[in-house]
């Protein structure tokens, strides 16, 4: 769980970065359209003041219109941040400038120039440190003119500033207060998660003690009952027959004794399955061994190598015993074999219990299959492993069979 929050949070970062990164480039590009918008209004601002005080006279150099022109140009339109203006007809003369050394000089208008003279509109463009704003205006007589007006960058980019300094900590903020919010909330879930996974846990645990317990029980009973009686009555037959003359009394007595403790291990095998020995008295090498008996008797060959008898570990054996006798159990039930081999063995701080048979196999997709149907023992084993820190695989053998393999680390 701590590594899912870990790396909840490590992606959150990274999204809270893009987006930041992302959100300030957007609101830069806002802050310029923003600037050039306000450049573009104050220049129309001033070419409706101009166009106010414009005379026809201005087309043939009278020097009234001229100092109309200027008068409101220098009263009204250069101010900061404007630092220049020119008025030219639509073949490049220049009517008025703020620089009079300028005024009779022919400039070659661009195409975009000429599209504003002809249709109307705006244009900007950066010429050198300035930024040049260009409109049309029309005489009384509705010549068209072309009007420029300069603009210092340097209050362009100002403007572009504030609204950058305006926003984009703002945004920023907002983004880590949402990223904090997340965090707390991802990391309440996790809790949850977390509290749930222990409860259930416990809950499985308190399942399978009473499961213990009932099967202990059963296991007495069976014990200090039937197994004893019959026990105590093949101890009677053999001896019953030890009495008897040689003839037929005395062979079938010999045969009703083999019979009743044939009847006996079977039931001690049964015994063994309904609940496992203690595996600290008995040993996990003896406990297996048991544990294989009644297949032999079923007529399934059976190899068992344990190569640490004694154990490693209350709860690694424990673990170990209940994982083999779900394996042997689904082999006897399910696979048709005739061969099953239990392997015991332990390397590197880990133990290892492999349970392989000759059967028709099976692998991991088909027992998730078979869990839709009710078959959940494995499942149950597999949690129970994942739980200890473990890992279990089921692979189909290719000439035939299965091996399921349990791996968990020793304490």
């Amino acid at each position: 769980m701590r590594r899912t929050v870990l790396a909840f949070a490590l992606l959150g970062l990274l999204a809270l970065v893009v987006v930041s990164v992302a959100g300030v480039v957007v609101i830069n590009r806002i802050a310029e359209d923003q600037a050039l918008d306000d450049a573009e209004r104050l220049a129309e601002v001033d070419a409706n003041i101009v166009q106010r005080r414009l005379r026809d006279g201005l087309l043939t150099g009278d020097a009234e219109a001229t100092v109309a022109v200027a008068g409101v140009v220098f009263d009204a339109v250069l101010l900061h941040p404007v630092v220049g203006v020119s008025i030219r007809t639509p073949d490049g003369l220049t009517l008025y400038a703020d620089v009079p050394e300028a005024i009779g000089s022919i400039v070659e208008l661009d195409d975009a120039e000429d599209r504003i003279v002809a249709e109307g509109g705006s244009d900007t463009q950066e010429v050198g440190d300035t930024l040049e704003v260009s409109r049309r205006i029309r005489t009384p007589d509705g010549i068209p003119l072309l009007f420029q007006m300069s603009i210092r960058l340097a209050a362009v980019e100002a403007a572009e500033r504030e609204v950058l300094d305006t926003f984009a900590p703002r945004l920023v903020f907002a983004l880590v207060v949402f990223s904090l919010v997340a965090g707390l909330l991802a990391l309440s879930v996790a809790r949850r998660v977390t509290d749930a996974a222990r409860e259930r846990a416990m809950l499985l645990q308190r399942a399978m003690d009473a499961q213990d317990r009932e099967r202990r029980r059963i296991a007495g009973d069976l014990h200090d009952g039937p197994v004893q009686e019959l026990a105590g009555l093949a101890m009677s037959l053999s001896a019953r027959a030890e009495t008897v003359p040689e003839g037929p009394w005395q062979e079938t007595l010999r045969a009703a004794a083999t019979a009743v403790r044939a009847s006996v291990r079977t039931l001690r095998s049964a015994i063994v399955g309904v609940y496992p020995p203690n595996l600290q008295q008995a040993g996990l090498g003896a406990a297996i061994s048991d544990l294989t008996a009644r297949l032999t008797q079923e007529g399934l060959q059976v190899t068992v190598d344990v190569s640490e008898p004694s154990g490693y570990g209350p709860s690694v054996d424990e673990l170990l015993y209940r994982v083999c006798m779900e394996a042997l159990r689904n082999v006897e039930v399910h696979a048709g074999a005739s061969h099953v081999w239990v392997r015991v063995g332990g390397q590197a701080g880990h133990a290892a219990l492999e349970v392989r048979d000759d059967g028709s196999g099976t692998d991991e997709e088909a027992v998730r299959r078979a869990q839709g149907d009710g078959h959940v023992g494995l499942r149950i084993i597999g949690d129970l492993v994942r739980d200890a820190g473990g890992t279990m695989s089921i692979t189909r053998v290719l000439e035939g069979g299965t091996v399921l393999r349990v791996e968990v680390p020793v304490p």
